[in-house]
């Protein structure tokens, strides 16, 4: 598994794409073993992408959350069950009324482990909807941290338009505010 060595022992990350990061933050942060949560941008082709240019839809790059989590408390299968709850994962390029490839479905893995864990999540989650999955799955190369503005934003902004109409209804459904 994609490890990273903390204080407190051996975490591992998930890097997910579900639309806007800020939607997919603010779920995992509530999450228990979950340690930190990262909004930023994967899956493209351009260096350390600014968000301007993510938003053009021309660089590939998703905006993604890159979770580490301890493993002893929450495994990667739980992490990848809540991330099918979390969004809609039959929408190609789309979230609501956010649209364009950088708001598509996306897990990108570290190592093989999270690779079938990531597939065998896919094959399982693929019962729960009426349509076909679109979400990708592929390595991760390299994830860009998104600007400071961007991070732990509901937190700062949790009655801004899009945190109240959004990611509240968001948190209400999955039962996590």
């Amino acid at each position: 598994m994609s490890e990273k060595s903390g204080a407190t022992g051996a975490t591992q990350l998930a890097t997910l794409g579900g639309g806007c990061f800020w939607c997919v933050e603010a779920v995992y942060r509530r999450i228990a073993g979950v340690k930190s949560v990262v909004s930023g941008y994967a899956g493209g082709t351009v260096a350390n992408p600014t968000y301007e240019q993510v938003c053009t839809g021309t660089t590939g790059h998703a905006e993604v959350a890159q979770v580490e989590f301890d493993p002893q408390t929450i495994s990667y299968a739980k992490i990848l069950e809540l991330f099918w709850k979390s969004h809609d994962p039959t929408t190609l390029n789309r979230q609501g009324a956010d649209v364009g490839p950088q708001y598509r479905s996306l897990i990108l893995y570290g190592d093989e482990d999270q690779r079938r864990a990531a597939e065998d999540s896919r094959r399982e989650a693929a019962r729960l909807f009426p349509r076909p999955i679109v979400t990708e799955i592929k390595p991760l190369s390299a994830f860009y941290r998104a600007e400071d503005h961007h991070q732990d934003y509901y937190a700062r902004n949790s009655y801004a338009g899009y945190c109240s109409f959004v990611i509240r209804p968001k948190l209400q459904k999955l039962g996590l505010e």
